[in-house]
């Protein structure tokens, strides 16, 4: 107990100490503020940025999908192109067999785009990217519906003339008027608009352009209209939620691909299944990095201002000195004399830090559409452990020397 009276006590002079000195407290936990400002910051922006793109890729790709094509997506050193441009595409047949006896599966699509089209209505008219799209796909990719109606499974499988488009595109078309039953023309050919997708804005990293000004058909229709004999599509898998890492949805793929295309088992296998995790590793990567410079970059800050505190530090236990002689002289213990300085040091520190993090919120309550700043409690707490930590080491010294000190030099010292 009397120990704990004791660390309070200390607590409460270091409290009188800052109070006592209200400028030198201010002008000192400055360079900690800019410091913890510059840390949380870039941490902020980097986890942001991630989110961000982390829900593009999803929103592109899907959760839990595989993608069976011709050519795989990671490209390694001596990466053998000519290998794989000597693949076969993939066949609609191969599809519907997939799509028919893959138990464990729960959606297979087949998507084929990329391609450039010209679409028109009356006057108006603009280039849009179409994607041909069997009707599974939206239970691969995200295809939020903002008006009308996603395809029926009679209008896929018979290769109907019918689109849902964009919203851009139907911004464009519409003259102030809903799309939905319009005749739109696709490079001259006539299709009913049934569905308009929910407007999204530019994505980041700019998967297969803007879903706003995108045009989906059924996947036959594509194939007769506009594949032409430039067949490239994928076939899209999505694992059900309990088969991890999709191990088991990888391995009866593989299988049923190799017998469909009487593969020899010494043989490689003539087409790709890509997952997007080289993707995220590849991000990883990049986050990893630019975390860690960004650090070392706000680090300096925070060195600066932790010199800035040490030396208020020195200057104080400089001031105090006759004090100390006095609390030592009637009985003060050295850790009681410590605890002084290294609480006033911490209390300057975390209070910088409290304002720095104060700036980064500041910030994140701007709106912004591009890229939306979000602080989490991980980068708080992280700035306030940091900040802490810099008190420490800023006082730790100070305080040595002040708890160290001869009373009866320190009482007679002006």
């Amino acid at each position: 107990m009397k120990f704990l009276r004791q660390v309070f006590e200390s607590l409460v002079f270091a409290y009188q100490a800052l109070r006592s000195n209200i400028m030198r407290t201010t002008l000192s936990l400055l360079g900690v503020s800019v410091g913890i400002f510059a840390i949380v910051a870039v941490f902020t922006a980097v986890d942001s940025l991630n989110g961000k793109i982390r829900s593009e890729i999803d929103s592109f790709a899907g959760s839990g999908v595989l993608y069976v094509g011709k050519w795989p997506w990671l490209m390694q050193n001596n990466y053998p192109w000519w290998k794989y441009l000597n693949r076969p595409e993939m066949k609609y047949s191969e599809f519907k067999y997939l799509k028919e006896n893959l138990t464990s599966a729960q959606a297979v699509a087949i998507i084929d785009g990329g391609r450039t089209a010209s679409v028109n209505r009356g006057s108006s008219s603009m280039d849009i990217n179409i994607t041909g799209a069997s009707y599974d796909y939206n239970q691969v990719t995200s295809c939020p519906i903002n008006e009308g109606r996603y395809f029926l499974p009679i209008e896929s499988d018979n290769g109907l003339n019918v689109a849902i488009i964009g919203s851009k595109v139907a911004e464009n078309l519409s003259n102030g008027e809903s799309m939905i039953g319009q005749v739109i023309k696709l490079n001259g050919i006539k299709f009913s608009v049934i569905g308009v997708i929910e407007k999204k804005g530019n994505d980041m990293l700019g998967f297969g352009g803007t879903p706003d000004e995108k045009v989906i058909i059924p996947y036959i229709t594509y194939a007769t209209i506009f594949q032409k004999d430039r067949p490239q599509p994928d076939i899209s898998v999505k694992a059900f939620e309990d088969d991890v890492n999709q191990q088991n949805l990888e391995g009866d793929i593989s299988g049923m691909m190799r017998s469909l295309r009487s593969i020899k088992p010494k043989q490689e296998d003539s087409f790709s299944i890509n997952r997007m995790d080289g993707l995220n590793q590849f991000f990883d990567g990049i986050f990893s990095v630019l975390n860690v410079a960004g650090a070392l970059i706000a680090g300096f800050s925070l060195l600066v201002g932790g010199f800035g505190i040490a030396n208020i530090m020195f200057v104080s236990v400089k001031e105090r000195t006759n004090i100390i002689g006095i609390q030592k002289s009637l009985g003060a213990k050295n850790y009681f004399i410590m605890f002084q300085f290294l609480f006033e040091a911490v209390f300057l520190s975390l209070i910088g830090g409290l304002v720095g993090i104060g700036l980064v919120v500041l910030i994140t309550l701007i709106p912004q559409e591009a890229l939306p700043l979000s602080l989490s409690f991980k980068n708080i707490l992280s700035g306030l452990m940091i900040s802490s930590f810099i008190g420490i080491l800023s006082g730790i010294i100070p305080a040595w020397v002040a708890a160290k000190m001869d009373p009866v030099i320190a009482i007679r010292s002006k």
